[in-house]
């Protein structure tokens, strides 16, 4: 009996939430008439009198009005009709937030029964943050997610607390970019739906490269060619024995050095899931780093593992090239330095790495159809045409990425459409099998190897057996738990 009563109440709910959502998402607009209540019943399994109930509970909330003869019609919104609010979460340091904000100023405009509520979290401890929140039941309805968020939520053990959405606003084939949705996979499903994307490319001054004398096309397109373009860039202007300007700043930051990793076919994980960082190709693409730094010296040495430090010295023209991405890109906003992009160089095989952004949904909103909406209207034309008209960073729906119309020369470089050529053989940090722990470990493990204290051959074999008797040791534990229980 408590079975079927709770099967009941679930329909019942179902049903009102559905309505609800439709109504204030602006699907079901105001003077038009929700499906008779027969249709109603049928498509839930309800009797008439519990149809009726629900639509009284709609009337009262002065969302339908009931007319005689003909149906439930959506009302026209009363003035001081309190509207739904949308939690949204987004992390404080995001080049978009202007953006956003004036997204949710032109939702909220559209909307007669719904607005969303813009809320700012630290980025220093966002997703926690995001997890606390959710637990507790005071968690945001919708959040930006970055892939590398995504991933901590893996780590965290956490992917539960995502509604699993994609929006059918936005086909994978061929309304964006199916390889975007693999930032967001989890147990071989994607579960957030893409909002932006940024792959890593070489940003460049023009001015720089004329003053060098560098002409053509594709100047670096490989390693040799990066070494000898660096070459020509870097120089000691004032004649006093130390290098005023660089032809290339390195990073070793895990969003840059492993896309000479990919360029040359090396690998983090075999396929059985292994740690392989000794595998001799990647060996080779990390002495290829050094080499710019210690032995070409086109490199400041300085060794460092943030994306800022390089776009810094870019910004001070100090540096003639940095790998960066189109969202670092939007630091180059208004500037009146001449710069330009291309893609990375390629060695064995061309390579580089994609990062993104996606709308993450609370599994415990109280507005679930509503949400869902708002992520449409997120990844509808509206929305992306204004995250491209506003910012270097790549909406995610293709007609609007691809539409030359909406650029301005005071904001993206000449050579923005290059991302188009990158996505066949871009890859996420999901393929490089590693989690964001063990990225943390690589990071600081590192650190003797980037100050050239160790070889790379030394600096790999030593972290593999580190990174390995982790995952032994977890396998191990978790096998004990499944025993125990």
């Amino acid at each position: 009996m408590l079975s079927r009563k709770n099967d009941f109440l679930i329909r019942y709910q179902t049903l009102r939430d559905d309505l609800r959502g439709e109504i204030l998402s602006g699907r079901i607009k105001p003077n038009e008439y929700i499906l008779p209540e027969n249709t109603l019943s049928q498509k839930y399994n309800l009797s008439r009198v519990s149809v009726r109930k629900v639509l009284a509970e709609l009337v009262e909330e002065g969302l339908i009005e009931k007319i005689t003869g003909k149906g439930n019609r959506v009302t026209i919104p009363k003035d001081g009709l309190a509207r739904e609010k949308i939690k949204l979460a987004w992390f404080s340091s995001s080049y978009e937030l202007n953006i956003v904000e004036e997204i949710v100023k032109r939702y909220n405009q559209s909307q007669p029964f719904a607005e969303a509520e813009l809320t700012i979290i630290p980025e220093s401890s966002y997703m926690e943050s995001i997890v606390q929140l959710i637990e507790s039941e005071d968690g945001p309805d919708v959040f930006m997610v970055s892939d590398s968020q995504f991933r901590q939520l893996l780590d965290m053990g956490k992917p539960h607390l995502l509604h699993p959405y994609l929006s059918d606003k936005m086909n994978p084939q061929e309304d964006s970019y199916p390889k975007l949705y693999e930032l967001f996979e989890y147990e071989g499903k994607s579960i957030i739906t893409p909002f932006l994307f940024s792959p890593v490319v070489v940003c460049y001054n023009q001015r720089l490269f004329e003053q060098a004398g560098i002409r053509g096309q594709d100047p670096i397109h490989n390693w040799t060619a990066l070494i000898d373009t660096a070459k020509s860039c870097t120089k000691d202007t004032d004649e006093d024995g130390r290098i005023d300007h660089y032809g290339f700043c390195f990073s070793s930051s895990p969003h840059r050095w492993p896309v000479f990793m990919l360029q040359n076919e090396g690998m983090l994980v075999s396929d059985n899931n292994e740690c392989v960082l000794d595998h001799p190709n990647t060996i080779e693409a990390l002495q290829f780093c050094l080499d710019l730094m210690y032995k070409e010296q086109v490199s400041p040495i300085y060794s460092h593992g943030s994306e800022y430090m390089a776009e810094s010295l870019f910004m001070k023209e100090r540096v003639a090239m940095i790998l960066s991405t189109y969202y670092f890109m939007n630091e180059f906003r208004g500037s009146t330095m001449q710069w330009n992009v291309c893609p990375v160089p390629a060695q064995k095989s061309e390579g580089t790495l994609l990062l993104g952004g996606g709308l993450g949904i609370n599994k415990n909103s109280r507005r679930l159809k509503l949400t869902e909406s708002f992520v449409d209207y997120m990844v509808g034309t509206e929305a992306q045409t204004l995250l491209k008209k506003m910012g270097c960073t790549i909406p995610a729906l293709k007609s609007v990425a691809e539409d030359d119309t909406l650029l301005d020369p005071a904001i993206h470089p000449e050579n923005y459409n290059v991302f188009q050529e990158i996505m066949p053989y871009a890859k996420t940090l999901l393929e490089l099998k590693l989690s964001t722990s063990e990225f943390d470990l690589l990071r600081d493990e590192m650190q003797l190897m980037w100050m050239n204290i160790e070889s790379p051959s030394e600096a790999c074999v030593r972290i593999v057996q580190l990174i390995n008797d982790q995952r032994a040791q977890a396998a191990a534990s978790a096998k004990s738990v499944v025993e125990e229980s």
